[in-house]
């Protein structure tokens, strides 16, 4: 395919991918502690109560408490420890997917050894959703059990 541009959409994905992974390289500490102070604690919320800040939740008088600290650095190490997703995270959105809470985990113990994370497209109802990550599940978990017993 021919464009007028010196350039294609690969090329495009590659750079966001690019810039995508280095703003998450190395998080600037201080702007963490910044961007938590009005984000929700999601598990404080309730059917009457919207979430609690982290703020509110660790540091009620704005004076630097240890615990909000704590979580701080707790947050900065996860996100310099992450792994880079950022060309996914660009595929993603070019191709309009929203990723979304399904997931399918394998563990051996109690140790993650697979985890597939899901993407859907925005028109997909809630229970094509429920039923492609079930089938996803389904076929894994047969597939798993066919490998284990064949290695025995």
């Amino acid at each position: 395919m021919t464009t007028e541009l010196p350039y294609t959409d690969a090329d495009l994905r590659a750079e966001a991918a690019r810039q995508h992974a280095f703003l998450t390289e190395d998080p600037d500490f201080v702007g963490v502690g910044e961007g938590m102070e009005d984000g929700p604690v999601h598990s404080t919320s309730t059917d009457t109560a919207p979430a609690r800040t982290w703020e509110e939740l660790l540091d009620p008088e704005r004076d630097g408490t240890d615990a909000f600290n704590a979580a701080q650095r707790k947050i900065h190490d996860l996100i310099n420890g992450a792994a880079n997703v950022s060309a996914w995270a660009v595929d993603l959105g070019a191709d309009d997917l929203k990723p979304e809470e399904h997931q399918i985990t394998l563990k051996a113990g109690d140790k993650p050894i697979v985890r597939i994370h899901f993407a859907f497209a925005p028109e997909l109802s809630d229970e094509a959703r429920d039923a492609f990550v079930t089938g996803v599940g389904e076929v894994t978990a047969h597939e798993m059990q066919m490998a284990y017993l064949n290695s025995s």
